[in-house]
């Protein structure tokens, strides 16, 4: 019997202009649109009117003057996505947050507000910080890759205790009795591990949908385990459909191993579409004309330490870098080198793939849609978050070209559903106290 198509979730990753580095120079974009708030605004309007699930902000906390366009200059991922509870009522809310560089209570404060504000949409997108600069903007040490990603498990841990402070019918807030909250169902965390000591209790109330969703993107080991252990939803930046099964995979082996159902997968996707190949074609050769060969190795860099690639022959094989980029964007950088040596090809051709790859999602609307449902069904995806390469020009092409088709297939239709975790089908995880409660009670009325 064959099954029901499931519905492909979307988001969509709001990044300035978009994902490609010199999207701000392209003529239908603002060009200070990294810190215009009015384009976030017509953006998640946009988004939320198609029927999107969710949006996504991305961080980074350490520049210098090679940084990306949009790096250098851009919202606090909290502060913009509050700004933006204000104009959408449906549409999830995501943010990456540092776990080497942030305090847990702090953390759980902002997120559990902006969950509050959002009436159950809020997500934190959970980020170790690979660049080792970041850590002098704080005066601490760069801890090394497996040292970051066991700090995070355990912050994850202490935030989590502190969102569950308060039962969900705490506050009785009775004017007659005069009786604001009940006491018994507030609680300490009393936290103290190798890294936190917390105390707690978070000062504000569980939302409607009980925790933000916690989201994940580390493709490296570490970053896997710690995803398949804690997070309810991943990013990843695979750029094949055999890359993201065997991501997948991976994801699914350890989730079994940490006795957890495995987290849905969204890979971003930058998608280049036109009605015919031809016009496709044509959309990419005018972003690469926004983009000099100087800037693509710089792009390149970043992911090697910023590491200085003018130094070598553009035209000559990739050189051997040896472990550098190892503590840092490790997967990417694994990934670079391994296709520059499975393809045999020079610099110049890794830098620009780097930075403006065409990728699985080129091409014309049937071809997108077809391959969008090939990664779902061979499992290779959940849903998929749009990364660009031109934010609007992205979002349009995906609204007007490829729902439709999809729609037609059984992989598309509006959903009203008013929160992250309902959108994304996680189920909501019950506060420990309350849970704790409930069995008891059950245990004595199975004693009578």
């Amino acid at each position: 019997m064959k099954q029901t198509p499931r519905r492909i979730k979307l988001g969509l990753m709001l990044q300035g202009a978009g994902g490609f580095m010199n999207a701000w120079r392209h003529h239908r974009v603002p060009v200070d649109a990294s810190v215009n708030v009015s384009w976030y605004r017509q953006l998640a309007r946009q988004a939320e009117e198609a029927g999107l699930d969710f949006l996504f902000v991305a961080d980074g906390l350490h520049i210098n003057e090679k940084s990306l366009p949009h790096f250098l200059n851009r919202f606090e991922p909290l502060a913009l996505l509050s700004s933006l509870t204000a104009v959408t009522q449906r549409i999830g809310l995501a943010g990456t947050i540092s776990t080497s560089y942030s305090d847990p209570f702090t953390v759980a404060r902002q997120l559990a507000s902006l969950d509050l504000l959002s009436n159950g949409r809020a997500g934190w997108n959970v980020v170790t910080s690979p660049l080792a600069g970041s850590a002098r903007n704080f005066g601490r040490e760069h801890p090394e890759h497996g040292q970051r990603y066991q700090i995070a498990g355990e912050y994850i841990e202490v935030v989590q205790g502190l969102w569950d402070s308060w039962e969900e019918d705490a506050f009785i807030r009775d004017r007659q009795s005069g009786v604001f909250f009940d006491a018994n169902k507030l609680h300490k965390l009393n936290h103290q591990g190798e890294h936190f000591t917390v105390e707690g209790p978070l000062n504000i109330q569980r939302s409607a949908q009980g925790q933000p969703v916690i989201f994940q993107a580390g493709a490296s080991e570490s970053g896997i385990r710690l995803a398949a252990a804690s997070a309810d939803a991943v990013f990843t930046n695979a750029r094949t459909l055999e890359e993201a099964q065997h991501y997948a995979t991976r994801l699914q082996q350890e989730a079994q191993m940490a006795g957890r159902q495995p987290p849905g997968i969204f890979p971003g996707i930058n998608p280049i579409i036109g009605a015919t190949l031809a016009e496709a074609e044509e959309k990419y050769q005018y972003l690469l004309s926004l983009l000099s060969l100087e800037q693509a190795l710089d792009y390149l860099g970043r992911f090697f330490d910023h590491h200085d690639f003018s130094q070598y022959d553009p035209d000559g094989p990739f050189p051997d870098l040896g472990e550098l980029g190892q503590n840092s964007f490790r997967s990417t950088t694994d990934q670079v080198k391994r296709q520059a040596t499975e393809e045999n090809l020079t610099l110049r051709e890794a830098a620009y793939r780097t930075a403006l790859p065409k990728g699985d999602f080129f091409g014309t609307p049937q071809q997108v849609a077809e391959t969008l449902i090939r990664w779902v069904e061979q499992g290779a995806a959940s849903g998929f978050i749009l990364c660009g390469p031109v934010l609007n020009e992205a979002l349009e092409d995906i609204t007007r070209l490829v729902l439709p088709i999809l729609e037609a297939r059984g992989y598309w239709y509006q959903d009203d559903r008013s929160t992250l975790r309902e959108r994304l089908e996680i189920p909501v995880r019950p506060n420990r106290y309350t849970q704790a409660r409930s069995r008891l009670q059950q245990a004595e009325r199975s004693a009578c």
